[in-house]
């Protein structure tokens, strides 16, 4: 795979707007979603919680829910060669925003600033409140669960807990997507990591960087929904080809 055209097109970039799908952590033990092995493929029940009428309705869903997130690979994970490489960016001054769909904070922990980190679909690390809005460290009701709280409620009002991301048929932030377009319009790379560019309104973020002159790159494991509109197209392995992409840059 000759890496040198997108490289020479990273080199030449001074806003660069990365946008991350879940591709980007499997390599941390992460599963995706609909993938051969993913979370919904293997535990269909998974799915109905991630719907917010389901989970709201349902207390059997809830409970099912909490001992999910127990188990879940995300606490054990650690950034991968991939997240490295999109800090790399940083720590050399090209690096606008990440755009990220994945509620792992991974980008954080690998050392990107939380400022330039956009996350569309929230964070898994916290909890929240669906009456009164109560933020608080997931750990806490992990602990509460641990302790024989089988759906722990709300510490202020009562109300109903669930992660602090975004289910289907729950709205996104308003303001959280607008940073992500105004972010999208104003670089001059967009590069996709890891996503199948099929989730809207995420996805938008290729098209509006391209109708604003923006070279795209996207570097996915299989074909994505935008490969037509890519200007260098990388299909492979994600930990691999993203910082050989960056070393690129700095021989380049």
């Amino acid at each position: 795979m000759d890496l040198a055209p997108a490289a020479t097109s990273l080199a030449r970039a001074e806003r660069v707007v990365v946008l991350t799908g879940a591709g980007v952590s499997t390599d941390s033990g992460i599963p995706d979603f609909r993938g051969p092995n993913g979370v919904w493929t293997k535990n269909p029940a998974a799915e109905r919680a991630s719907n917010i009428e389901h989970y709201l309705a349902d207390p059997e869903v809830r409970r099912a829910a909490w001992q999910h997130r127990r188990q879940a690979p995300i606490w054990r994970a650690s950034p991968n060669r991939g997240h490295a490489a999109i800090v790399e960016l940083e720590r050399r001054g090209a690096l606008d925003s990440v755009v990220t769909q994945n509620i792992d904070e991974l980008h954080q922990r690998a050392g990107n600033s939380p400022d330039k980190v956009i996350e569309v679909h929230g964070t898994a690390w916290w909890t929240r409140c669906w009456e009164c809005s109560d933020r608080r460290p997931m750990q806490e009701a992990l602990d509460r669960v641990g302790a024989g709280e089988e759906d722990p409620p709300c510490l202020v009002c009562g109300g109903i807990l669930k992660s602090d991301t975004i289910s289907f048929g729950q709205a996104l932030d308003p303001a959280v997507i607008d940073r992500a377009m105004r972010a999208s319009e104003r670089c001059d790379v967009m590069l996709a990591v890891g996503s199948t560019l099929s989730v809207y309104p995420a996805a938008n973020c290729v098209p509006l960087a391209k109708a604003n002159g923006a070279t795209v790159i996207i570097v996915n494991g299989e074909p994505t929904a935008m490969d037509a509109v890519a200007d260098h197209l990388l299909t492979g392995q994600i930990a691999e080809i993203l910082p050989a992409l960056v070393e690129g840059v700095s021989s380049g």
